[in-house]
């Protein structure tokens, strides 16, 4: 990925992070996910006060994705403050649109630290049918 994609990917995880609603937990996350075909498809964390009703962020950017037409998926950056990695859920929900997809999570309160990782990295040994 060239650094103006990924400069794109990163302002769009962190933008929609300021969306996030998290009136429980109060930790704000965005992601942005990078299609094949070079699209920047954003989501946001929303909870619900039944906690198991929440949809992570990284979830509800697949979900956009997939409703504008985007089942590849090359990249995700991911934002939180201390640049957190996705949960187990997410990482499989995501191995399902591109096991090796590139994972930049990104530390919200310093930016510019990007650690950069894969998603077979992150989870090795993913379900499938």
């Amino acid at each position: 990925m060239d650094a103006i994609v990924q400069q794109a990917l990163v302002g769009a995880a962190l933008n929609v992070r300021a969306r996030a609603h998290a009136p429980y937990s109060r930790f704000l996350v965005g992601a942005a996910v990078l299609t094949a075909s070079d699209e920047i498809i954003a989501g946001c964390n929303v909870e619900n006060s039944s906690y198991g009703l929440t949809i992570c962020a990284e979830r509800a950017a697949v979900c956009a994705a997939v409703a504008a037409g985007h089942k590849q998926l090359v990249a995700i950056a991911v934002a939180t403050s201390g640049g957190h990695s996705p949960c187990g859920a997410c990482r499989q929900v995501l191995s399902e649109f591109g096991s090796a997809m590139e994972v930049l999570l990104i530390d919200a309160d310093n930016p510019a630290g990007i650690r950069r990782t894969t998603l077979d990295k992150l989870l090795p040994d993913q379900f499938t049918l």
